[in-house]
């Protein structure tokens, strides 16, 4: 049942590609789903796996991750095209089936369903902040449905964002965590404790709760010029992605290599060639002049895109989508600087 599964959906993934109707992941899943639901598990089944969540970063992380694993491991199944729900990570794991590794962005509402199905050696945290609050929950509730997740898997290596309190909270709740400093630059979900409610003290990149949670100490640091390895071992980066957010999400990436057997020295090379995640930093040519296309769906995206072109006096086009794919409530719209 579950070889019908995977050919099925591997039928329905090339006819909609065929079809121009896009890369086939969902519906190819989808399909899969619907004649074994059980095809998940049994496709993960052998596979060292490594789950990554958070509201901002997943994709380029996940790409990240991926290849440095490729450039230790060799073949790494992974759900390239961001479709981050079972039904692209059963079309993921279904297109690469000789592959030993896989590692897969998960939507946050749904890392605790899909690490039941897969089993993961790894879940990585990176952060959390409002995000499509039209079909999420507020951020409290989600560090919390993260936390179970954790604790529901004690086999998995957390790699978890030291600086964001609410990853923190889910965390402090895993069996082995590895810290890494990424950095927090939006504070505005990150005021209060997550666990009671109260007003966190904050002093440089220390922060406390009087309830006792606190600011952990990283294992991983990163800075403008390097990334601190938990042995002490500074490695320079240098990335081509622009951005101060993906230089905490490389130092992720690269604590998550290690964690599967990647050393530093193999992975900070393969994150810092790439250029361009799914054409989220690519250049593009539009009526003869070059544009740079950069991304943000939730206030600190937007920050972080903002604070990349801040200093550039080039003309700026600013695109406001409230489609369906970035959630129909754009009332943050309203916490975003676009003054900058």
């Amino acid at each position: 049942r579950a070889s019908a599964a995977v050919g099925l959906g591997r039928a329905a993934s090339w006819l909609s590609r065929a079809a121009g109707r896009g890369d086939g992941a969902i519906i190819g899943g989808r399909v899969a789903l619907a004649v074994d639901p059980g095809v998940l598990r049994q496709l993960a089944t052998g596979r060292r796996v490594a789950l990554v969540t958070g509201t901002n970063g997943k994709t380029t992380t996940t790409h990240m991750i991926t290849a440095a694993l490729r450039a230790r491991h060799g073949k790494v199944a992974t759900n390239h095209t961001g479709a981050n729900m079972p039904d692209g990570h059963t079309a993921a794991l279904a297109g690469d089936l000789d592959a030993a590794h896989a590692v897969l962005e998960v939507d946050e509402l749904h890392l605790h369903a899909v690490a039941d199905q897969v089993t993961p050696e790894v879940i990585t945290l990176l952060n959390l902040s409002r995000d499509q609050l039209d079909r999420a929950e507020e951020i409290r509730k989600v560090a919390t449905r993260l936390a179970a997740a954790v604790t529901a898997h004690p086999q998995a290596t957390v790699i978890a964002n030291a600086d964001d309190p609410n990853i923190v909270l889910a965390g402090t709740a895993a069996t082995r965590v590895v810290w890494v400093a990424a950095g927090v630059a939006w504070r505005a979900d990150a005021t209060v404790c997550p666990r009671c409610a109260r007003l966190l003290t904050l002093d440089g990149q220390q922060w406390w709760c009087d309830c006792g949670l606190t600011r952990p100490t990283p294992a991983w640091q990163v800075d403008a010029d390097a990334i601190t390895t938990p042995e002490g071992t500074r490695l320079p980066l240098t990335l081509q992605l622009p951005g101060t957010a993906n230089r905490g999400n490389a130092a992720i990436a690269v604590a998550t290599a290690a964690a599967l057997d990647c050393p530093p020295t193999t992975a900070l090379p393969a994150v810092q060639a790439l250029a361009d995640i799914r054409g989220r930093y690519r250049t593009v040519t539009l009526a003869g002049r070059a544009a740079r296309l950069l991304l943000a769906k939730n206030p600190a995206g937007w920050q972080e895109m903002l604070s990349v072109i801040a200093d550039h006096q080039r003309p700026l086009v600013i695109a406001v989508n409230a489609r369906e794919a970035d959630g129909f409530d754009t009332s943050w719209l309203w916490d975003v600087r676009f003054e900058l």
